[in-house]
Formats: structure tokens, C-alpha cells, sequence
């Protein structure tokens, strides 16, 4: 059964009247006639009772009718579908996320995405270093990654990065830690402290970025405590086993026995959103227009 003869049996079906039907079909009567004739040939059975006056359905009719019905509704969803995935509406698209971005970027995607794409299926994957998002998009396994800059790795020029905003590194302090209290801190003030930091291997862009900043504080960190995840960092800094520097937004994750102090130095680290080099299916042009988007609120 074609699509086009389930619209008419229904039609019909819901009229009993040939001139009715073909009006809101916008067909002329004999062509309706053809195709339900057509139909009936090709299922073997009669589908309506005709006479001068009045058109019913048949038991075979009334049968075929919630088929129809199905096949007519499917068809509309499947339209409906393809159109928003040709405007970006619906789909799949993969993110990743740097661990300093999963606390407080990552949630208010995933909010407005849902709200304003309800249809597209998200895939977001959070606590990510730079190198390891990198990997995933030249490989394929994300669309987008919300990342540090700087990254250094060979094929980084298959990669488009947009800026999205420079922000601070504070230093995380444990609550008992004597300059705790300090607004702001001197950076050289912590020269003699172990340092929490992002590991050097893969090289997270933050690893960098502190041990820089504490070179133009005039110091190396006599210890380094390397970890992947900057939910452990903090726990770690909690726990006594050293102090860290992260970037301002980290404060979005509150924890029992840390102190986030300013730093007197001006320090900074930028994120970016970086996609492959190439033209993106819509879906994945949407999202980033969504993250950029909530960069700027």
C-alpha cells in the first residue's frame, strides 16, 4: 500500500462520500475512485460498500484502517524528523569538556540544549584533559570540545579554535592554611609549598600554565603532585597534600576544607572551543552557537 492510497482510503473513510473526499484531497472524483479500486485489487478484498447513495465501510475496511492510520502517521514523523535534522534540530552530536569547564559551562549547556533542541541527543563527557580532546576530534569521537588553548600536539591544524573567554587562576588553599585569609595572595608567598597540579603526561595545558606563572613568581615547586581530574585536585588540596592554581570558574565546585584566595599577580588562562576544520552537519553548528552563547551571558 503507497502512501499516497492510505491518505485516500482515510480520507474516504472519514467522509463516506467520493465528492467529499476528493475535494479535501484535491483530486478529481474518478481519480479517487482509480486509486481506491487500485488498492482494493491489491489487497484482494473489498474495502468499501458502494451505492448511489452511500459509501460505507467494509469489515476488511474497518480492519485495514488503524494500518493505515500508522503508516500515514510514521511517514509524517519521519518528514518531521529529516527536516529538523536538515535545520540542526535534531541528531547526535558529542562534546567534551575540560575538567575546569565541567562544573559550571557543561551544566548550563546541557540545560539550554535541552531546552531549546529538545529532539537532538547530546553526548557530553566532562573531566577531559586538552591533549585528550584533541585526540577526540581528530579521531572523530567528539564534535566539539570545550578545551584550554596552547594546545601542543602534531595535527592541531585540522582544528578550528574560537576564543570564548580569559579567566583568572586563583590559588586553592586548605581552609587551615595560614594565607587562607590573605585578599589576595601573593603568589611567592607559596614557594615553599607542594604543588596539586594537572599531569605533565598527556601535558594538560594547565600543567603549563602554572609552572609558568610560578617562574615569573620567581620560583619552581620543589614537589608536584600530578592528577587528572580537578575534582581530585581539590579533594587533595582539602586533604593537606598541597596547594593549586586553577582558573576562577573552578569555584563553582564547593568543597568542605578548601579556600579559593585571588591572587595578587595577574595571571590568566583561556578557553576555547575547538571543532575540526571542515563544514559541520547543522546539528553541531547549533551547539556550538549554544555554547559560545553561554559563554557571553
Amino acid at each position: 500500500m503507497e502512501l499516497r492510497q492510505a491518505r485516500s482510503f482515510l480520507t474516504l473513510a472519514e467522509e463516506c462520500h467520493f465528492g467529499r473526499a476528493a475535494a479535501r484531497l484535491h483530486v478529481a472524483q474518478p481519480a479517487l475512485s482509480q486509486q481506491i479500486k487500485a488498492l482494493e485489487r491489491e489487497l484482494g478484498v473489498a474495502l468499501f460498500h458502494r451505492s448511489t447513495r452511500h459509501v460505507e465501510l467494509t469489515e476488511a475496511g474497518r480492519q485495514l484502517t488503524p494500518y493505515a492510520r500508522t503508516l500515514v502517521t510514521e511517514a509524517e514523523r519521519a518528514r518531521v524528523h529529516m527536516a529538523e535534522l536538515a535545520t540542526g534540530r535534531a541528531g547526535r552530536v558529542s562534546v567534551g569538556f575540560i575538567g575546569t569547564a565541567t562544573y559550571d559551562v557543561l551544566p548550563r549547556v546541557a540545560r539550554t540544549v535541552r531546552s531549546e533542541l529538545p529532539h537532538l541527543s547530546l553526548d557530553l563527557r566532562g573531566e577531559l584533559i586538552t591533549p585528550r580532546l584533541v585526540d577526540g576530534l581528530l579521531t572523530g569521537a567528539y564534535d566539539l570540545a570545550v578545551s584550554r588553548a596552547g594546545a601542543s600536539r602534531a595535527g592541531t591544524e585540522g582544528l578550528h579554535i574560537t576564543p570564548l573567554r580569559t579567566e583568572p587562576l586563583m590559588a586553592v588553599l586548605p581552609s587551615h592554611h595560614p594565607l587562607a585569609a590573605d585578599r589576595p595572595v601573593a603568589l611567592g608567598a607559596l614557594a615553599d609549598e607542594p604543588f596539586v597540579i594537572h599531569p605533565s603526561q598527556p601535558r594538560s595545558a594547565m600543567y603549563d600554565r602554572v609552572l609558568s606563572a610560578c617562574a615569573r613568581a620567581g620560583f619552581q615547586p620543589s614537589s608536584l603532585v600530578e592528577v587528572g581530574e580537578t575534582a581530585t585536585l581539590v579533594v587533595l588540596v582539602a586533604a593537606g597534600h598541597g596547594v593549586a592554581l586553577v582558573p576562577q570558574s573552578v569555584r563553582s565546585l564547593r568543597l568542605d576544607g578548601v579556600t579559593y584566595v585571588p591572587l595578587a599577580e595577574t595571571e590568566t588562562i583561556d578557553l576555547t572551543l575547538a571543532r575540526r576544520a571542515r563544514r559541520d552537519p547543522p546539528a553541531v553548528r547549533h551547539v556550538a552557537s549554544i555554547i559560545e552563547a553561554c559563554m557571553r551571558d
